[in-house]
């Protein structure tokens, strides 16, 4: 087997830990979580925004664990049309918690200039921080998936 061929199937079962784009849904997982209770634990100042927070962070959880099942199981089966709904999530992930992370950060100033209350600020900078985290690990896992549809 070449290694394009190697490289553009997804792994299944033990092997999900142990190949490079399908482990980053381990901090996924972690900063993901992280933005959740975070945002879920602050005083919603901006009720759109932090909304849509909320919604990103419990979205990709969802999905990026339920994939990971899938996975880990090998309901895939070695389709190709697997890689390609890995990668469209990874990019429609990478968009949303994109957005996100700037809401989160557009709030977080916003608080900070209607509140005394440095807990809550400092709350709202770790859902901040945490967002863009995220953002960065599903935008690795998103150029990974993408390299290897196309190699599929």
């Amino acid at each position: 087997m070449s290694s394009a061929t190697a490289t553009a199937s997804l792994p299944s079962g033990a092997s999900v830990l142990a190949s490079f784009p399908d482990i980053l849904v381990i901090p996924e997982f972690v900063f993901g979580g992280l933005v959740w209770i975070l945002v879920a634990s602050a005083k919603v100042s901006i009720a759109m925004s932090q909304g849509w927070v909320m919604f990103v962070s419990v979205f990709c959880f969802v999905i990026s664990t339920l994939l990971f099942l899938l996975y880990l199981c090998g309901a895939h089966g070695g389709k190709s049309v697997w890689v390609a709904l890995d990668a469209f999530y990874q990019v429609t992930a990478s968009i949303f918690y994109l957005s996100a992370a700037v809401l989160q950060a557009f709030t977080t100033k916003q608080f900070y200039y209607f509140s005394v209350e440095t807990k809550e600020y400092r709350i709202d900078i770790a859902a901040s921080v945490f967002a863009f985290a995220a953002t960065l690990t599903y935008v690795i896992h998103m150029v990974s998936s993408l390299l290897r549809w196309k190699s599929s």
